[in-house]
């Protein structure tokens, strides 16, 4: 875990997470990790590197988004102020009054 941690040599340079932690203290073999990359496969290649096989993931979290209480397989309509923070995050709004500005 200090290792992943602390970064892991990759094809395309070094990799590492935010945080690193067992999820149960009875469980070895599941681990909750956080990570700011958006390189591709990267939790698979971190654990690869290390001669450890990912068996399964499962993304609870992303931009600020949960899935807390959606039950697997299940999908919800996003709130507004979820789609706006997903603009701002993005710069679509931005981007959205700037073009609507050289339009007029």
């Amino acid at each position: 875990m200090l290792r992943a941690a602390e970064g892991v040599e990759l094809e395309d340079g070094i990799a590492s997470f935010d945080e690193i932690q067992y999820v149960s203290t009875d469980d070895k073999t599941i681990i909750g990790v956080e990570l700011h990359s958006g390189k591709n496969r990267i939790v698979r290649r971190i654990f690869e590197a290390m001669d450890y096989k990912v068996r399964k993931l499962d993304r609870t979290t992303f931009a600020g988004l949960t899935k807390k209480d959606l039950p697997r397989g299940r999908w919800r309509f996003l709130t507004e102020m979820e789609v706006n923070m997903l603009k701002m995050l993005t710069g679509k709004k931005r981007k959205a009054a700037a073009e609507m500005d050289l339009e007029e």
